[in-house]
């Protein structure tokens, strides 16, 4: 069983988060942003990531946001640069194959 846990949040976060929820630009930020507050309404931490949220996310994903919030409020749960899948294709990366490509082509002709 998911252990209980007590959310407490201040009236000006709980305003901030709903702001977040209701109105941020980026979708994932407004996830974030409900899964907090659905566990700040008493739902567990396990529920809101089995089935109260856009798509199925871990507990412990859930448990992060949370902590990330409580240290760094909002821009903790902004996704921080170099972060996420690198690029398949890559401008740079094609360049210096093409780079390497010419220089073998010319040593052997």
């Amino acid at each position: 069983m998911d252990s209980p846990f007590a959310l407490e949040l201040t009236a000006a976060q709980v305003q901030e988060l709903e702001q977040v929820r209701d109105h941020h630009p980026k979708a994932y930020m407004r996830v974030k942003a409900a899964g907090i507050l659905k566990v700040w309404s008493g739902t567990s931490r396990r529920q809101v990531a089995k089935s109260s949220l856009l798509k199925p996310v871990r507990r412990e994903t859930v448990q992060c946001w949370i902590v990330r919030y409580q240290h760094d409020g909002v821009a903790g749960l902004l996704v921080q640069p170099g972060r996420g899948r690198k690029p398949a294709f890559s401008p740079c990366a094609s360049r210096h194959a093409e780079r390497r490509r010419r220089g073998t082509r010319g040593g052997a002709s």
